[in-house]
């Protein structure tokens, strides 16, 4: 470790032992402070650091009491920046059934209760209480997924841009690391509100729409229009969807009340490969959680990841319960070898680092360098997804830089063992063409996971079996899962292993009945797979899946769907299950 490295501070003691006597920019989360390049916090206010700013983070202020957290590292000179964390607060607060959750992997010692509900909305609005001219940037996945209006789960309301709610003064959405530099450069001049629209990634209110016309901008219906016919939330979030799946994208623009309309601004081009080793921080930062934790216990998220290493970002699969491809991106961007190797070095040389490696991976495993064939075709194609209804013919599948990615770390002096934590897309290795096969590397990918990187299971998400929900959740049909499993079968056979696939599934998603649920149950019993990984649908802002549920049809077709609303009937389709499996 550098011994000139430091925590970014979080007290007034540590500014002063600093000898800072102003901070630009103050970073307000409700996770606890880990410095880690895991932790959203951490990054941005790294990365900003890098830029030669003085950065500050205010991790987990109380909002009950006399606001005095907020209060005390003072006024930064350019801006405060507030995230919910790492999760959406009301996902990270309650289970699928609305239960309030114990405890909180995100806080030390697991504790629950260290953030408000809508975190982000909470933090904005007593900021610009106590700090009325000082600018305030949102981002983060909470505030990301609802840069529009959206359904929200937990209220059962349509709700509006949480630009609206939080009065915050611009959202960043997607990952931060490109637009926030650019915000900090912007909040340095006294007119910057005036230059907004020449900014990516960031989402604001404006009176004057008619500066964008030259984008073609998308016009979606006004929120109160929203409000009045769901159809008309129903037709935006098409025309949203449809939108972001590009690779290239217009500007979005929706009315509100008052004058006042929320734009959406197009995202950066998918990130290079020097800009992902550029946002890859590691060697930066403490990769610790702060010490003023030490007596609180540890921080359960960072004890889970702090042993994995991202290779690369977005996922082209596009399941339609998942936030990932809006957030960010459908595209993928990833790290070169070299810097990924660094990582690892650095990794190996941590006091708590005792050999094993728990992923090497990203939102999926398997996608890392990945992209299309011909990128032309891919600029306005608005598929949500690369892999259904069937793989396109366009997607270049060479899984040969990710095997020898392994086989490099594996060979590392001080690595006992590595472990693919991240989900792998099974769909991607069932290739019936021999030579295409063995030119992609498929099956010889599959040969290195099973042999080298599953410790006794090997966890992947079919999620269902019925071929009407499937297709709702944009996953291929179960078929293909039972072709991987006989595969995954025989590469343990191959390897002399006795190894177990377990598959991860949802109950209560849009389209699924009870009837469908029992099929699941038997169909999972005639196959003798274990099924111990069943988890109940949350809607979480933003998502395919959430419109359904707040629609109950689909917005592309008009087809009515199925929709377990009630608590009661999400509790009998979970139970059910269980109780015609014989555990429960």
């Amino acid at each position: 470790m550098n011994p000139g490295k430091h925590f970014l501070p979080i007290t007034k003691k540590e500014l002063d032992y600093l000898g800072w006597d102003y901070v630009d920019v103050i970073l307000v989360s409700g996770d606890a402070y880990v410095d880690h390049p895991s932790f959203a916090a951490a990054v941005i206010g790294r990365t900003l650091e890098r830029e030669g700013l003085r950065v500050a983070i205010l991790p987990q202020p109380n909002w009950k009491d006399d606001l005095r957290d907020f209060k005390k590292l003072g006024k930064p000179r350019l801006f405060f920046g507030v995230t919910s964390g790492n999760m959406d607060s009301m996902v990270n607060h309650y289970t699928a059934n609305k239960r309030l959750r114990s405890d909180d992997a995100y806080t030390a010692g697991g504790k629950a209760g260290f953030r408000p509900d809508y975190a982000t909305t909470v933090y904005s609005r007593i900021l610009k209480q106590l700090f009325p001219d000082v600018p305030v940037v949102i981002g983060g996945i909470e505030a990301s997924m609802r840069r529009l209006s959206h359904y929200d789960y937990w209220s059962d309301t349509l709700k509006p841009s949480i630009l609206i709610e939080s009065g915050a003064d611009v959202l960043v959405y997607g990952m931060g690391e490109r637009p926030i530099t650019a915000l900090a450069k912007l909040f340095q001049q006294p007119d910057w509100r005036k230059h907004l629209p020449e900014c990516q990634q960031i989402a604001y209110i404006d009176t004057d729409t008619q500066k964008y016309v030259d984008d073609k901008p998308i016009l979606l219906h006004s929120y109160q229009e929203e409000l009045k016919d769901k159809h008309r939330y129903g037709e935006d979030f098409v025309l949203f969807e449809t939108e972001s799946n590009k690779r290239e994208q217009r500007t979005i623009i929706q009315p509100y009340e008052h004058g006042k309309h929320v734009v959406v601004r197009p995202p950066y081009p998918v990130a290079t490969e020097a800009e992902m080793d550029s946002f890859a921080l590691f060697d930066r930062m403490m990769n610790l959680p702060h010490p003023k934790y030490l007596k609180r216990g540890n921080v359960p998220a960072f004890e889970m990841i702090k042993n994995s290493i991202t290779l690369h970002r977005g996922c082209f699969g596009g399941c339609s319960f998942c936030a990932i491809a809006a957030h960010q991106g459908k595209q993928i961007a990833s790290r070169s070898e070299e810097s990924i190797l660094a990582e690892v070095r650095d990794l190996i040389a941590r006091p708590y680092f005792k050999g094993h490696i728990s992923d090497l991976g990203g939102p999926s495993a398997n996608m890392f360098r990945m992209q299309g064939k011909d990128l032309s075709r891919c600029r306005k194609c608005p598929r949500p997804s690369c892999l259904t209804p069937e793989i396109c013919p366009n997607l270049q599948l060479d899984h040969h830089p990710l095997i020898a990615l392994y086989q490099k770390v594996r060979e590392m002096a001080g690595v006992k063992h590595v472990t693919i934590g991240s989900g792998i897309r099974y769909e991607m290795l069932l290739n019936h063409d021999a030579r295409e096969n063995e030119r992609n590397g498929q099956r010889k990918y599959l040969h290195e996971i099973v042999k080298h990187h599953v410790s006794g299971r090997l966890k992947v998400a079919p999620e269902h079996t019925d071929p009407e929900v499937l297709k709702l959740m944009r996953k291929p049909s179960f078929d293909h899962f039972l072709a991987f499993l006989e595969l995954f079968n025989e590469e343990n056979r191959r390897c002399g292993k006795n190894q177990q696939l377990i598959p991860y599934l949802i109950g209560s998603h849009p389209g699924c009945t009870m009837e469908k649920m029992a099929a699941l149950s038997r169909i999972t019993r005639r196959c003798h797979l274990l099924t111990d990984q069943v988890q109940d649908f949350t809607p979480t802002p933003m998502t395919f899946a959430t419109a359904m549920y707040y629609l109950e049809y689909n917005p592309y077709t008009g087809q009515k769907v199925h929709v377990a609303k009630s608590l009661a009937e999400r509790k009998k389709q979970h139970d059910y299950f269980f109780t015609q499996t014989g555990r429960k």
